[in-house]
């Protein structure tokens, strides 16, 4: 009867041992680490995205931003979970365990649903890819005014052969066409132009819709279909980056004309 109850003891008193203690606040700092870490690696893949990327492969970024977002609120609540554990509020902490487990239901049923919508969510970044601003620490010391001459040239090609049209144009497909080094590119746009590579190739998308939309010949042409002939392909990226540019939605830009 002594080893039985020495053991309920135990385990009664288990979570005021020091090494438990210890373990649940070292995990504590581990999960506050990570997902710390996570906002950063983010934020950085986020503008690679911008300046390497003209398609949706933004919309990656946003998911992977929610799902980080939803996986600290529920760190969160089980943070308060495990609080009410020790203070003793039975009751509450029972509450709290099945919200909890409904968070996590959830998490789990909206991840599973994103990936069955937009399976290329998972076909990740070329991890090579440095920043536009870490590529020209290298060459500070040179003189900029060498690269108009290119602008030029790109200025020009893109009016001519209008690469744009193609929804999946990267940076280093564009590179690739120009017969340019993807790294001298991608300093013309992001430091020369002063634009990322997603709004550089979205303003030609969105002037060759005002064109269309302007043009009486092709007044029978849906918004849907302009989009998409102009290199978009999707209709909220296309409504969002039109009243960007124009301050008004391609509806209301078609009228006025």
């Amino acid at each position: 009867m002594s080893n039985t109850n020495q053991k309920l003891e135990l385990f009664a008193d288990y979570n005021n041992i020091p090494e438990i203690i210890f373990f649940h606040i070292s995990l504590h700092l581990q999960a506050i680490i990570y997902l710390t870490a996570g906002f950063i690696v983010l934020n950085k893949a986020k503008n690679i995205f911008l300046e390497n990327y003209s398609s949706n492969t933004i919309q990656t970024y946003k998911w992977l931003f929610q799902l980080l977002l939803f996986t600290s609120l529920l760190y969160g609540v089980a943070l308060i979970k495990n609080t009410l554990k020790y203070i003793g509020e039975g009751d509450v902490f029972k509450i709290a365990q099945t919200i909890v487990a409904l968070f996590v239901l959830g998490i789990v049923c909206w991840y599973v649903l994103k990936a069955l919508r937009y399976p290329n969510l998972f076909s990740g970044v070329d991890s090579k890819i440095s920043l536009a601003h870490n590529l020209v620490d290298v060459d500070k010391s040179e003189n900029y005014k060498l690269y108009n001459n290119e602008i030029q040239r790109l200025k020009h090609y893109m009016a001519t052969e209008k690469p744009y049209l193609n929804p999946s144009l990267s940076l280093k497909n564009l590179a690739e066409q120009m017969e340019m080094n993807s790294r001298d590119l991608s300093i013309l746009i992001n430091q020369n132009l002063n634009q990322h590579f997603f709004d550089f190739i979205n303003d030609y998308r969105i002037r060759e819709a005002m064109d269309i939309l302007a043009n009486p010949v092709k007044k029978e042409e849906t918004i849907l279909e302009i989009l998409y002939e102009v290199g978009f392909n999707s209709k909220s990226s296309f409504n969002t980056a039109f009243k960007k540019h124009t301050g008004k939605t391609p509806t209301e830009f078609r009228k006025s004309t």
